[in-house]
């Protein structure tokens, strides 16, 4: 059984709003920690089997397809290295964005569901990290969303040079 890391917060946007923005996958790196930027595999931008590839500082990247897609409403990604499945730590992984509406505004929940290499403890050891990292994504993401202003530091030093 996957652990499983999740926070949600309300964005000042109605579901229309939120979703146009969601569904736009290369903007990830407004609002994901660390991400310098983002490029598209050949095929779909959207929709199931759509894939990218997210680099961070140093040259490390990791690639992200999407495997449920919910229009309106959300997506579910998997996280790889190519063919070669999940990245270390990870023995799978997959990050999924759900909108729901309320009144006027939209609930958007992140959610990690994971299971690491080590086992158990190894899960139970960094389930903290795993579970402050979801909560940064969904608080950057609403930032970004209602601001239009990068969160994400790293991005904008990448815009810069």
């Amino acid at each position: 059984m996957p652990a499983i890391a999740s926070h949600s917060v309300l964005l000042d946007l109605t579901p229309q709003a939120a979703w146009d923005k969601l569904r736009d996958l290369s903007l990830a790196p407004h609002y994901v920690p660390g991400l310098t930027s983002c490029q598209f595999h050949p095929g779909a931008r959207e929709g199931v089997g759509a894939s990218r590839r997210v680099f961070r500082k140093g040259g490390q990247w990791l690639d992200e397809s999407v495997v449920q897609w919910q229009e309106g409403s959300g997506f579910v990604l998997i996280l790889h290295r190519a063919s070669d499945g999940a990245p270390f730590p990870f023995r799978e992984a997959s990050f999924s964005y759900a909108l729901q509406a309320e009144s006027e505004a939209t609930r958007i929940t992140t959610q990690m569901n994971y299971s690491l290499r080590g086992g158990r403890v190894v899960e139970w050891l960094l389930a903290k990290a795993f579970s402050n990292v979801v909560r940064e994504i969904a608080e950057n993401l609403k930032a970004y969303y209602e601001s239009g202003r990068t969160q994400n530091a790293e991005y904008s030093q990448a815009l810069r040079v």
